[in-house]
């Protein structure tokens, strides 16, 4: 029996290549995809659910994934090195910044925060999940790119401020057309990164970053510097001036944070 979520799924107007396994629940759909990508599933097999039951974000984080948001996970292929194919979290970035310009009445207010993060109006409204195995050869064998869009709700949460599209100003739509909408900047982005590498992709995330120029803080697994985000390099590290005056620095990993209170 065709469950209303696969129904839904059935009706989307998808990027060639893209197709659709739709539940009503997971665990994770992270998880439903790297099953499928080890016993074989092609390149653009998108694993979508209306909820999840134990959504992870970054570094093992618990994602909350109430039925209203997007919660998508896609299987790539891109036969490069595991350093490069981590400039897939930046694409990704952008495909989500896309689609929240598209419906959002503020465009503007649409930023991206290294490593890969989408705020409107400094407020976080999305998360990426990125989950690989590489092969004999020493490329990625297969990629994951998990992506949730708060649509509906978002967390309140100590750490960061959160939103949604809807809260936002966005027109109420369902998960689905706001998938579709998504994947078919995913696709755009996706190509012209194996057509011609991060440079392009580099510059579009500049023109869009939050916090480039200015102040931030820099959280790294031992210790918080502070600084100026100076530039991000050409394969994404983030170029920071420490406030200290020391040498700049290249901070591949790390959390960023910026002084003061969330802009309204």
């Amino acid at each position: 029996m065709t469950s209303s979520t696969e129904a839904e799924a059935a009706r989307l107007r998808l990027p060639p290549g893209f197709h659709i396994r739709a539940f009503d629940s997971v665990g994770s759909t992270n998880d439903e995809a790297k099953a499928l990508a080890r016993s074989g599933a092609g390149e653009g097999t998108v694993v979508w659910a209306r909820r999840q039951e134990s959504g992870r974000g970054r570094r093992g984080r618990a994602w909350s994934s109430p039925e209203g948001n997007l919660y998508s996970s896609v299987i790539l292929r891109p036969a490069r090195p595991p350093g490069t194919a981590a400039q897939i979290s930046f694409l990704a970035a952008l495909a989500i910044a896309e689609t929240a310009e598209s419906v959002l009445p503020d465009p503007d207010g649409v930023r991206c925060k290294w490593p890969n993060d989408v705020l409107v109006r400094d407020r976080k409204l999305s998360g990426i999940l990125l989950e690989s195995e590489q092969g004999s050869d020493g490329d990625v064998a297969w990629l994951v790119l998990g992506v949730g869009i708060n649509l509906r709700h978002f967390p309140a949460t100590s750490g960061y401020e959160a939103t949604s599209l809807i809260a936002e100003g966005a027109p109420q739509m369902a998960a689905g057309d706001l998938l579709e909408i998504y994947l078919g900047h995913l696709s755009v982005w996706y190509s012209c990164w194996l057509a011609h590498g991060f440079a392009p992709l580099r510059q579009a995330w500049l023109d869009r970053a939050r916090g480039l120029g200015q102040p931030i803080l820099v959280r790294l697994a031992d210790r918080t510097i502070p600084g100026t985000f100076a530039d991000l390099d050409s394969d994404g590290v983030l170029l920071l001036d420490p406030t200290d005056g020391g040498p700049r620095q290249r901070i591949a990993a790390g959390d960023v944070f910026f002084p003061g209170p969330p802009t309204g």
